[in-house]
């Protein structure tokens, strides 16, 4: 277990009368198994029967194989495979069995390859022109016709930037004139009991205008941009403590071989390929900063994952700390095997994946930690009167929740 944040109360709740949530871009599920664990104790715990006050009624996405993970995981899911660019929105109604005004919440995370560092490099998406940027539109569109109590929308950080400024505050303005008073914050995974440094943006907005609290962090410790940390929170999580009592067999072609592939099995712990240039110990291999940070890096035991790559090349790391030999005895460097990704994305363990190692790659890498989205959902399920507070934090977030509801 790897938060030790206090299981929530609810009032007794059966399959039938939990809320019905709309998830969009439903990738391998991180915020559809937040929604459906909001109210279960953290990670490795069995999640209870019917605990949580909401349910995904339906849920879209352009890949069938991540509609194919979210059946092996979520059992009584309807789920609709296509672009949602031609899928008209009284059709995921209809499939979900809602009408108007019925979903709880809109949840969603679209491709932020337009958006990420990934996706850099090509010119028209350094100029914001990806035709796939017009997929945050659609998000819009659907909550425009869905009318639910409240969304929830991830992205990448970079949404944030100049770069790409232009099209966050044509969302926000987009949600605001909906009546939804959307607020947004960059969140770090790592603070939230994740063992990554995974920073991503949330943008959520709640149907009767008031504004949304995001939750305080749990957790805190050194990231890659500050030293300082709040002692009075719990440490981050590290890979060390994540990849406690697991038993991950190894996987064919687990090995880094090829060009640099001893280079690899010589770099340290926490080091990537800067290693091997004249301003450490070993090989001058490379000159200073002219690859990316992931490019031969190897994980460190003592502090939380940097964020898992969700298309990685053959060097491309994290790579585990231990390297094993190969076939002529020599060390090599490993790659992460799948259950170690998945505690790294605070996923249970008896979480399935559909397809093969690329595919369930690109899934993870794509998905939201569990985790951190089941704080962002926790937080507004407590503000929108669907869990009951059980510290005094929560009491603070539920406050204007239950002013409302006497109100009424």
């Amino acid at each position: 277990m790897l938060s030790t944040s206090i299981p929530v109360e609810r009032r007794p709740v059966t399959a039938d009368s939990r809320l019905p949530v709309i998830s969009l871009f439903s990738g391998a599920g991180g915020l559809d198994m937040a929604v459906e664990r909001v109210a279960d104790a953290p990670l490795t715990a069995p999640k209870t029967p019917n605990a949580s006050p909401l349910r995904v009624a339906v849920a879209t996405d352009y890949a069938q194989q991540a509609l194919d993970t979210l059946a092996l995981n979520l059992h009584g899911t309807k789920t609709l495979t296509g672009d949602i660019r031609s899928t008209p929105t009284a059709e995921l109604l209809s499939v979900g069995s809602l009408s108007e005004g019925d979903a709880a919440l809109v949840i969603g995370g679209p491709p932020c390859t337009p958006f990420s560092k990934s996706g850099f490099w090509l010119a028209e998406k350094r100029e914001s022109r990806d035709p796939n940027a017009s997929l945050l539109e659609e998000y819009v569109r659907v909550v425009a016709q869905a009318r639910p109590e409240a969304f929830v929308l991830e992205n990448v950080q970079a949404l944030t930037y100049k770069t790409h400024r232009a099209h966050l505050d044509r969302l926000l303005a987009a949600l605001t004139e909906l009546g939804y008073n959307p607020r947004w914050k960059v969140l770090l995974a790592a603070d939230y009991g994740v063992p990554q440094l995974r920073r991503r943006v949330f943008i959520v907005g709640r149907r009767d205008g008031k504004a949304f609290k995001f939750p305080e962090p749990t957790h805190s410790g050194p990231s890659e941009t500050t030293t300082k940390w709040d002692r009075t929170k719990l440490p981050h999580v590290t890979a060390a403590e994540a990849f406690k009592g697991l038993n991950a067999s190894s996987e064919d072609g687990e090995l880094v071989e090829g060009k640099f592939g001893e280079l690899a099995a010589e770099i340290p712990a926490g080091y990537n390929y800067l290693w091997h240039t004249p301003r450490y110990g070993g090989r001058n291999e490379f000159e200073w900063r002219t690859r990316y940070w992931t490019f031969l890096l190897r994980l460190s035991p003592d502090k939380p994952s940097s964020t898992l790559q969700a298309q990685p090349g053959p060097y491309v790391g994290p790579f585990h700390w231990e390297n094993l030999p190969n076939e002529q005895g020599a060390l090599r460097a490993r790659r992460l095997r799948i259950p170690e990704l998945l505690r790294l994305m605070t996923f249970p363990d008896d979480f399935h994946l559909f397809g093969g190692r690329a595919d369930v790659q690109r899934q993870l890498g794509n998905a939201v930690p569990m985790e951190l989205g089941k704080a962002v959902v926790r937080a507004l399920s407590l503000q929108l009167g669907y869990l009951e507070p059980q510290t005094d934090a929560e009491e603070v977030l539920t406050h204007e929740a239950r002013q409302r509801v006497l109100v009424a």
